[in-house]
């Protein structure tokens, strides 16, 4: 099993890296992973942001999003961002980074987690739905875009 860490603040700057790289694979404009990191340890210092870590590299993430909930008495957990570096996707990262991701969930009162991705994301796609969340299609600037969530 790959060991799964929660982030510190020391790590911001291997998130931001991992973040600017993520965003740079898919041609998504980014500030630089220096910016990203003193915004992450900005977000970290609130309590509403965590990150989760896997690999030695890091070779991957998971970041959390966490507010209090209109319906329940519990937190909404959103899952902003998952990325597993391209040389190690295949190997279980992404996974046990979604388990952990769900457990953490649940530990700080989550409720239910949501998150989105985009219709060319079909390893990730798949991923969410063998996890058990459900699916919701919808359109945004011209692509099909999908909204998941599970019940915690």
């Amino acid at each position: 099993m790959t060991p799964v860490r929660t982030a510190e603040p020391a790590d911001a700057e291997a998130i931001g890296r991992l973040l600017y790289d993520f965003n740079h694979e898919y041609d998504y404009a980014t500030p630089e992973p220096g910016v990203l990191a003193q915004r992450l340890r900005q977000l970290m210092a609130t309590g509403d942001t965590a990150v989760l870590l896997a690999g030695d590299g890091p070779d991957g993430l998971a970041l959390l999003r966490f507010r209090t909930s209109l319906w329940t008495e519990g937190l909404e957990c959103y899952l902003a961002e998952l990325y597993v570096v391209p040389d190690r996707r295949g190997n279980g990262l992404g996974r046990a980074l979604m388990n952990a991701a769900i457990e953490l969930a649940r530990a700080r009162g989550a409720d239910y987690m949501e998150l989105n991705t985009g219709e060319d994301d079909v390893a990730a796609r798949v991923l969410y739905e063998s996890l058990g969340f459900s699916r919701t299609e919808g359109k945004a600037d011209g692509s099909v875009q999908y909204y998941y969530e599970r019940e915690l």
